[in-house]
């Protein structure tokens, strides 16, 4: 009868087979267990499995880790590429160095792909290689466990039938106990015993013959892996040297490059904004010089006298109109001009005057009361032929009458100089009002408010100052904190001199 085939290579002999030895492993390790049947132990193979599981272990994080990194650097290369394009998107293509930013935008993007690629041929890939005999050593550590088994519970079963007892030097043999022995007739007794002392016989040698099988099968196993497993645990030092030593070496060598490019990107949108500030400066120049060239037309119309044209003409130039609609634009260019110095103290008027003295103290208090529109302190268009008739009409008297100080006045004038300043700060000048809210955009900026009053102050270092920026502090906070008053540059066309 032939047998009956289930599958591709397996037979119901082979199922029977298989089933008969996962039985007789089974009562083998339950005996072990049970303390009825010694194990055979190896403690120098059994430390090898040891260091062989945390190799692996450790190798596996170290894979999961290296492919996080990698897919960290794969997002970090997308959310460049977005970046870098978007900056190539805005650059406008009459701006300064729009080549040179293109360049750098695609020589990126190569850098990081070429980053990403020897990160994986170099490291994954020769972390996968590195992982890839494990599963294949594992596999034979479990089939060496089987076959140990094997090999003692067929060292039992030898031992088993070896334990015969001869007694006068013939073997012993027990009374029959079945039906079949106790049915026999008396002359087939010996017959019966025959054949039992040759199915003894018999089991003894399948039982050796088994011992001998199931060493040789377990020695084969256990010698090739008393090799392996140490030569693989040592080997793990040399894999980790190169994995990282490849890995930092890319990755340093990639943040040379891609420094390199960022710093070339830094300078070149440095020199795109130092071009954009000339250009602006040269556009509010040609504004400005047409703005005072269309004032003076118009005063040049307005004018009634040849005297009064050359007034207005030496006010135009050192006055200007304001801008309508808004606080003016901060001045950006170097200083060429020097603050003008306060004037001096006028005199306090005595008991002792004469008329025309008195008489002159009043014209130039009148004098004073005229509006004085300074270089860069806007101020609504004014009216130049009555401010110039004005003028003269209060300069007029004084030239008349010149005033003549007697020794108290004088004396009292020193005093209330000396007085006045002790009052300001060191190097005051004079005195500005804030027309136009002004809010600091450094450190060294002084902080404005419309109406605050200003007190003007020389620099420490006269080359440091630009051209429409003045040094001071707020009166207010000089008054409070005398010394301690925060200090700080301002534009001066913010403000009106008082």
């Amino acid at each position: 009868m032939a047998e009956l085939n289930l599958g591709k290579g397996l037979t119901a002999g082979k199922v029977a087979s298989n089933v008969q030895k996962k039985l007789t492993r089974a009562q083998e390790k339950v005996l072990q267990k049970l303390g009825k049947a010694d194990e055979t132990k190896d403690v120098a193979f059994e430390e090898g499995v040891i260091n062989f599981n945390k190799q692996y272990t450790e190798g596996s994080k170290l894979q999961r880790d290296l492919r996080a990194y990698l897919e960290a650097v794969k997002a970090m290369h997308e959310s460049s590429k977005n970046v870098q394009s978007c900056l190539a998107d805005m650059y406008e293509p009459d701006w300064y160095g729009k080549n040179e930013v293109d360049s750098i935008v695609e020589d990126c993007d190569v850098l990081w792909t070429d980053y990403h690629q020897k990160l994986v041929d170099h490291a994954l890939i020769s972390m996968d290689t590195y992982l890839g005999q494990f599963p294949d050593i594992k596999a034979r550590i479990a089939k060496r466990d089987r076959k140990l088994v094997d090999y003692d519970s067929a060292r039992h079963n030898y031992a088993t039938t070896h334990k015969t007892k001869k007694k006068d030097g013939g073997i012993k043999i027990t009374k029959p106990s079945s039906l079949l022995e106790r049915a026999t007739p008396g002359w087939a007794q010996g017959i019966l015993s025959a054949h039992n002392v040759a199915q003894s016989s018999l089991s003894r040698s399948q039982a050796e013959e088994e011992l001998d099988r199931a060493q040789k099968v377990f020695e084969e196993i256990n010698i090739d892996l008393q090799e392996e497993l140490p030569s693989l645990w040592n080997s793990r030092v040399g894999f980790y040297v190169s994995t990282f030593q490849s890995l930092s070496g890319f990755e340093e060598k990639f943040h040379k490059e891609i420094g390199r490019l960022d710093q070339d990107l830094y300078d070149t949108l440095e020199k795109l904004e130092g071009t954009d500030t000339q250009e602006s400066s040269r556009k509010t120049g040609t504004s400005g010089a047409s703005s005072s060239g269309a004032n003076r037309s118009v005063s040049s119309v307005s004018a009634v006298s040849g005297k009064e044209k050359e007034k207005e003409k030496e006010k135009e130039a050192s006055n200007h109109t304001l801008r309508p609609g808004g606080p003016p634009p901060i001045p950006k260019s170097p200083s060429k001009l020097r603050p003008a110095m306060p004037p001096p103290p006028k005199a306090t008027p005595s008991k002792e005057l004469k008329t025309e003295n008195i008489i002159g103290l009043f014209d130039e208090a009148a004098a004073a009361a005229t509006p004085d529109i300074n270089i860069t302190s806007p101020s609504e268009p004014t009216n130049w032929d009555s401010w110039g008739e004005s003028a003269a009409a209060a300069a007029a008297p004084e030239a008349e009458a010149p005033t003549e100080e007697t020794p108290e006045v004088a004396a009292e004038s020193t005093e209330a100089a000396s007085e006045k300043s002790a009052e300001m700060p060191p190097g005051f000048l004079f005195k500005l009002q804030v027309m136009h809210d002004y809010a600091a955009n450094d450190t060294d900026e002084l902080e404005m408010k419309t109406g605050d009053v200003v007190l003007v102050i020389t620099f420490d270092n006269p080359d440091e100052q630009d051209d429409g920026w003045l040094m001071g502090m707020k009166q207010d906070d000089w008054l409070q904190n005398k010394e301690k008053a925060a200090k700080g540059v301002f534009p001066e066309n913010f403000t009106q001199r008082l």
